[in-house]
Formats: C-alpha cells, structure tokens, sequence
C-alpha cells in the first residue's frame, strides 16, 4: 500500500517553488529523471525506462520507481511497500529534491 499524505496540505509545493524550485507534477517527473543519474553526497542513483533504478554506494542496490498522479515513488526489496515523495528541479535544472510527506527532504545534482 502507498504511504501518501497531502503535501499540498502543509504548503511543501509552494515552499519549494518560493526557494527557487519548481515541482514536478505527472508526465514532468518523468521527463525529468527518466534516464538519469542522481548524485548524492557518497551515493548516486541511476532511474531507467524499464522502471528499475541502481542506488549505489559502497554496493549496489536495486529496486523500482514509478510515477504516480504527482508523486515519485520507490520500492526497495525486500520492503514490499512503495514511499512516494514530491519532486522539485531547481531553476536552472541542474538539481533535484525529493521531499518525502513528512517535509524531510533530500538534494541531488543530475550527472553529465
């Protein structure tokens, strides 16, 4: 089952869009990391077409993503559970932020 909550509710798309951000909603999230790579600090995530994404460190790990309505959402096995979050691109649309129902976010750069 997805663990969603309204975002809209506690204002996080209009907070982001004020820092200079812009949310992605449906088909945009797609086209936004669709074929990407996301650079975090010590880890980078790489989001196929196939629906399957690498999230590697000091190893890899597999799981799945997809677009919902406005959410992006993963699934990490063995969790059988999808978290979906929001996704906002920064202006110049060099940096990605996931920002989970909670307000907790986290910050990415795409990779050349």
């Amino acid at each position: 089952m997805l663990r969603l909550l309204a975002l809209g509710a506690i204002g996080l798309p209009g907070f982001a869009a004020a820092q200079g951000w812009q949310v992605q909603l449906g088909a945009d999230i797609r086209a936004a990391l669709e074929g990407r790579t996301v650079i975090y600090d010590g880890a980078r995530q790489t989001l196929y077409a196939s629906g399957r994404t690498l999230y590697s460190t000091m190893e890899d790990n597999w799981g799945r993503w997809r677009v919902e309505g406005d959410w992006y959402c993963s699934q990490w096995p063995p969790q059988e559970d999808w978290d979906c979050c929001v996704v906002s691109v920064s202006a110049d649309s060099s940096d990605v932020r996931f920002t989970d129902p909670f307000g907790n976010s986290t910050d990415g750069y795409f990779a050349e």
